[in-house]
């Protein structure tokens, strides 16, 4: 039972056509090829066939394109941290969406999948040996319903991170039944079911996988970890009591309240989770990433980039379907991050200059706070401190840390491959006449550095996607620990694990100021996420859940920014230009439920300012 290529169509649930119905509970109990769920469940093979496909709704995060649905990784092009060339979001980051219109849904393909774990648990069995048969025995039948218990769960809190409370479907319903409408289920209910399941099931996976066939199943470390996760959100202000819009939020059959007012013990509920999680962590599961130079040195540009080349001790939970490949196929992460000039044919993923900007310098301060940061200027010899950046280049782009010149492909800078220096301003190889970058700048990490496009063959290489990593972790940890008590020294302590990692100064002793401040921490902490967990398809959800989405320095409306891709000479590139106005509203702190379901439903209330 291997489940290293899991795929979407291992197998396929009919569907029945009823168009009173709601879509999402639209499957019926067979399957393709006519077979009745006790012949599915008879058969070892077809077993197992049902089970593998429940893990078709687990995101791919490396899989960064517009045209695709809520369980891919659009998120950057969402926020201030990329601009994608084309596609829905092209359009639509300018000129907003519509509930009917709406792109990168999770609504129907999940509530389908949890339908399907539903009816594995319900229906599955032990199938004894006889013979030569294959045999499905209690060991195995038991690891499986646990994963299906796991992922009906993780659906649920997939959802729920992006529509808000859902309806809860903890079992299987008739397809048939003329009381096929369900009414969405409140914050706190949906959050204590998925805590409920996590908490049941996490003893019931295995403690780790060390088989490599089997490193995208879930573990005991990924439910705590989901746990923890939704705890954190449940206590963050969009969900408890800080979206004013929502608080009127009522099923207009009962006048049931879907979001609570303010608590602030939800801080004390996500510490005990998160703690749980991070004692599991520390006593030898996951570790920060880390390599060593042949003289023993500490080696963060190397580390900060084969930390997404393979599975390693600070992967909590990747998997192998995802959207890594090659740059012949435009779906593949590598043809978008390629410069047109290096055989990217789909060019695409520009970072902004507001994520530029949010990167830290070499001595660990902000670019508002550090002496060495300049715009003013190309650099000489041996003015750059970081040993990244080549004399000539962009005083913007020198001294800064090394997450900077991890994530950020930058005019002037060589190719790894080929060694070509690349340009994007007008005129070059590399400008708007064809498939291009819009800011000026490319995105770089978690681009591999051995794939190339030489040749007939362009060189393809496949890695883990990842879902969640330690890093995350330690943040959210310093987050909740500075929610329930700014004086706790684990605060700094633990966004220091994670900037000792990124090879710059701690802030113990470059901000010593700063400890106990609730509000310096805070921002410290999001600053640090913003910088860690870049363009991993985090951010879209932490400046919605902090509701800081119309703040100074996150605002995710108005002008957004890269460098002068029209400049008639190279020298005036160099300059900060908007090159769009984004579209905010503040109903985009939710998506709206598909306007189909909300219109075949009497129980369904749509989202606020839908």
């Amino acid at each position: 039972m291997a489940y290293k290529n899991i795929t979407r169509a291992l197998l396929v649930l009919s569907l029945i056509v009823c168009s009173c119905n709601p879509d999402y509970l639209d499957v019926s109990d067979e399957l393709a090829g006519e077979l009745t769920m006790e012949e599915v469940f008879s058969s070892p093979e077809n077993s197992r066939k049902f089970h593998r496909n429940i893990f078709s709704g687990i995101p791919i995060s490396s899989r960064m394109i517009v045209e695709t649905d809520g369980l891919d990784n659009p998120w950057p092009g969402w926020t201030d941290e990329l601009k994608f060339s084309f596609g829905s979001l092209y359009n639509g980051t300018v000129n907003g969406f519509s509930a009917e219109n709406m792109p990168n849904h999770r609504w129907h393909e999940l509530y389908k999948l949890i339908r399907q774990a539903n009816l594995f648990m319900e229906n599955a069995v032990v199938i004894p040996k006889s013979g030569q048969a294959d045999f499905i025995n209690k060991q195995e039948m038991a690891e499986m319903m646990a994963q299906a218990r796991f992922l009906r769960a993780y659906y649920h809190y997939l959802l729920f991170e992006l529509y808000g409370p859902i309806p809860i479907m903890d079992a299987s319903v008739d397809p048939l039944s003329p009381d096929l409408d369900f009414a969405r289920n409140s914050v706190d209910e949906v959050v204590d079911y998925v805590v409920s399941e996590m908490s049941e099931v996490d003893d019931l996976l295995s403690d780790r996988e060390t088989n490599e066939n089997f490193l995208s199943l879930p573990t005991k470390g990924v439910a705590l970890a989901v746990k923890a996760k939704i705890l954190v959100y449940a206590a963050s202000p969009l969900y408890n009591g800080g979206y004013d819009e929502a608080l009127d939020l009522t099923n207009p059959e009962d006048g049931k309240r879907l979001f609570p007012d303010r608590d602030p013990d939800k801080w004390n509920r996500a510490l005990d989770a998160i703690q749980e999680f991070i004692d599991f962590a520390e006593s030898g599961y996951y570790r920060l990433y880390k390599e060593y130079d042949s003289n023993g040195e500490y080696d963060p540009h190397s580390s900060l980039y084969n930390l997404f080349m393979k599975y390693n001790d600070e992967v909590i939970w990747a998997t192998p379907n995802q959207g890594y490949g090659s740059v012949d196929y435009y779906k593949d992460f590598e043809n978008r991050v390629t410069p047109r000039s290096e055989g990217g044919a789909f060019t695409s993923n520009g970072v902004t200059q507001e994520l530029v900007d949010d990167f830290f310098m070499v001595d660990g301060l902000s670019i508002e706070e550090s002496p060495l940061y300049s715009e003013t200027g190309f650099s000489a010899p041996g003015e750059d401190m970081s040993g990244q950046a080549t004399p000539g280049t962009y005083r913007m782009w020198i001294n800064r840390e090394p997450r900077f010149y991890q994530t950020v492909f930058y005019q002037g800078r060589k190719w790894h491959i080929s060694n070509n220096v690349i340009k994007f301003h007008k005129g070059s190889a590399n400008d708007f006449t064809s498939h291009h970058s819009l800011t000026g700048y490319l995105l770089y990490k978690r681009a591999s550095r051995s794939i190339h496009a030489e040749g007939n063959n362009p060189k393809s290489e496949y890695r883990p996607s990842f879902i969640f990593r330690l890093a995350e972790f330690y943040l959210l940890y310093a987050e909740v620990l500075n929610e329930v008590n700014p004086s706790d020294p684990r605060i700094i302590e633990y966004i220091d694990k994670v900037r000792e990692r990124a090879g710059i100064p701690l802030l113990a002793d470059i901000k010593p100021e700063i400890a106990g401040d609730q509000e310096a921490q805070r921002a410290a902490v999001r600053r640090e996420m913003r910088v860690e967990l870049c363009t991993e398809g985090q951010r879209y959800f932490d400046v919605r859940r902090w509701m800081i989405a119309e703040s100074p320095g996150s605002m995710q409306g108005g002008p957004s920014h890269g460098m002068d891709m029209y400049a008639e000479i190279e020298e005036n590139f160099y300059t900060r230009t908007a090159y769009e106005k984004r579209h905010w509203d503040k109903n985009m702190y939710l998506h709206p439920i598909p306007l189909n379901e909300i219109q075949k439903s009497e129980k369904l209330v749509q989202n606020p300012g839908w």
